[in-house]
């Protein structure tokens, strides 16, 4: 229990949070874009950039920063409790003893699911925020008109039930496999980079970042378009599979993309996925290992002081 509720956990929280929401900030409109490519099946600009400059030219300048604070808000929540959650059971489980790949997919993928559960309500939330107002070129997509976050989680409760704040949780949790395979990745790579050097630089922590973020991205990235459209939930669906988090509605989604578009269409938009993604999850690793060793540096010079 010690190991569970420790100041180190939440060091590296925090840690966690500030840096995921530092990246996100700086990444966002990739974000935007990446969105838009998922959810509006009938836009026909393939390319980040240009997709960027259509929503500028139709939606204004700050269009691209539509929604910042919901996103923002539900990733601290996300990343907080992802990485306490992580970092808790590796205590338990390692207890000074050396990880291995195995145990940190098996952490990855436990606290993911905890984070699913625990944080779903607010990603079907920011996702609608981060869309209403949006020009679709996609007739089927139902509008929005919410005033903020509150009315919004009012709003869908009262319209569609309160289960509708988890639609989505079925690829949701299927997806905890993402963070899973990213922290084996990235865990496994600074493992074999600190058998050759004392410590890692500000460059090798960037580069394992992006790389363990972009094997993660491409390999879940069919189930991520599914997600997106989802927790979105303003698609006229099939009427006969109206349960939006059900396996049913998970593979006609997925058959309906292939049809439409080929085998290529559950990867739209994974072109500025991976721009956004890799880049802000190697600077969210970056941010949050100058936090984690500055937090403890310090807290080692405090320890000392007082021994002394």
């Amino acid at each position: 229990m010690a190991s569970v509720l420790s100041y180190e956990s939440l060091v590296h929280a925090v840690a966690g949070a500030v840096g995921s929401v530092t990246a996100m900030t700086v990444f966002f409109p990739l974000d935007t874009a990446r969105l838009r490519l998922q959810v509006d099946e009938k836009r026909k600009s393939k390319t980040t950039h240009m997709v960027l400059l259509e929503i500028i030219k139709e939606e204004g300048l700050l269009a691209p920063y539509r929604g910042w604070l919901p996103v923002i808000s539900s990733l601290c929540c996300s990343n907080f409790v992802y990485f306490y959650t992580f970092n808790s059971l590796k205590a338990v489980w390692v207890k000074g003893q050396r990880s291995t790949t195995g145990k940190d997919l098996v952490v990855g993928f436990v606290a993911g699911v905890v984070n699913v559960l625990l944080t779903t309500p607010l990603w079907v939330v920011n996702t609608r925020l981060k869309l209403q107002g949006a020009k679709f070129r996609n007739e089927d997509i139902v509008p929005t008109n919410y005033k903020g976050i509150i009315d919004a989680f009012h709003q869908i409760i009262r319209d569609e039930g309160v289960l509708a704040l988890w639609n989505g949780t079925f690829p949701s949790l299927l997806l905890v496999f993402n963070p899973a395979i990213q922290f084996m990745f990235y865990e496994g790579l600074k493992r074999q980079l600190l058998k050759k050097r004392v410590q890692l630089s500000s460059l090798d922590v960037f580069i394992i970042g992006a790389i363990a973020k972009a094997i993660a991205t491409t390999a879940t990235y069919p189930m991520q378009t599914v997600q997106s459209i989802l927790r979105f939930g303003r698609h006229r669906l099939n009427p006969e599979n109206r349960t939006l988090g059900s396996l049913r509605n998970v593979l006609y989604l997925l058959r309906q993309r292939v049809k439409r578009f080929g085998i290529m269409g559950l990867y739209k938009g994974l072109e500025a996925k991976l721009l956004q993604t890799v880049l802000t999850a190697a600077l969210m690793f970056l941010v949050y290992e100058k936090l984690t060793a500055a937090t403890f540096t310090i807290m080692g010079l405090k320890r000392a002081a007082h021994k002394h």
